[in-house]
This record gives structure tokens, C-alpha cells and sequence, in this order.
């Protein structure tokens, strides 16, 4: 297990934001739980006020579930490009499963994904994605403020 500190996660996030500057990105999704505070962090580094979310269950800790199940709805009146982004594409089944359902529900809407972590294994390489992950990852979020 690998303990990712908010000092990496600042240093990775700043990288991440360079990157996908360019691209120009109307609005965030973040996938839930894990995308959340990355989604934050990308909104004010890129100036975007327009963030949604999207809600998946695949894990509880660290045990796989059997089915992946997406909750919720995102809203792209007059959006022409999103950037969704999550922690890690580990299975990339979360990632891919996301991506697919946003597609389906918004053909005329630009889609491109970003991570942190990605694995070699994942059946989903992200487009955009910082560090490559042999180990599980233990985020500063998910240690720091348990009391």
C-alpha cells in the first residue's frame, strides 16, 4: 500500500492542470468519491465554476463488488467539451462505465478524462493521467480525517 500525501496531490494536481489547459473544458464531473476533491482542485486551478457529479459504487473499501452502479444526472445545456476526472482508473471499469453512460446521454457533448493514477491493467486508459499505480493507493482523504 501506497500513502499519497496532499503534498503529491498538490504537486500532480498542478501537473494534471497544465496539461488539460489547453483543451479548454466548459465544465468538471467528478466521480464520486474518489474524483471529488481532485474535481475542486482542477475547478479553481482552471477557473471553472460549472463542476457536477456523478455517484458509482464498485467498492466498498478496498473489496470489489460484483456490478458497478452509476447514480445521478448531469445537466450540459449549452456545454461543448467536459473534463471528467476520478483518483485512479485501477479496473477502469468505474472510469469507462462513466464515460460510456455521459456519452449515451449527450452525443453532442465532448467528453475527455483525467486521473491521477492509472493502472496498465485498467481496461480504460484515461486521456489524460499523472502516475502509473502497481500498488493500492491509500489517498491522504481517505486517512487524514478519519477519527
Amino acid at each position: 500500500m501506497k500513502y499519497y500525501s496532499y503534498e503529491d496531490f498538490k504537486n500532480d494536481t498542478r501537473e494534471l492542470i497544465i496539461k488539460v489547459k489547453k483543451l479548454e473544458v466548459d465544465a468538471i464531473v467528478g466521480i464520486s468519491r474518489g474524483g471529488l476533491t481532485l474535481a475542486h482542485a482542477m475547478a479553481e486551478g482552471l477557473g471553472i465554476r460549472d463542476v457536477q457529479t456523478i455517484r458509482t459504487e464498485l467498492y466498498d473499501k478496498n473489496c470489489k463488488r460484483d456490478t458497478l452502479s452509476i447514480f445521478g444526472k448531469c445537466s450540459f445545456a449549452g456545454i461543448k467539451k467536459v473534463l471528467v476526472v476520478d483518483d485512479i482508473a485501477d479496473s477502469g471499469e468505474t472510469i469507462k462505465a462513466v464515460m460510456d453512460f455521459l456519452v449515451l446521454q449527450n452525443s453532442d457533448v465532448e467528453f475527455v478524462s483525467a486521473t491521477l493514477f492509472y493502472k496498465k491493467t485498467s481496461v480504460y486508459e484515461p486521456v489524460f493521467w499523472i502516475n502509473e499505480a502497481n500498488d493500492w493507493i491509500d489517498f491522504f482523504w481517505e486517512r487524514d480525517f478519519v477519527i
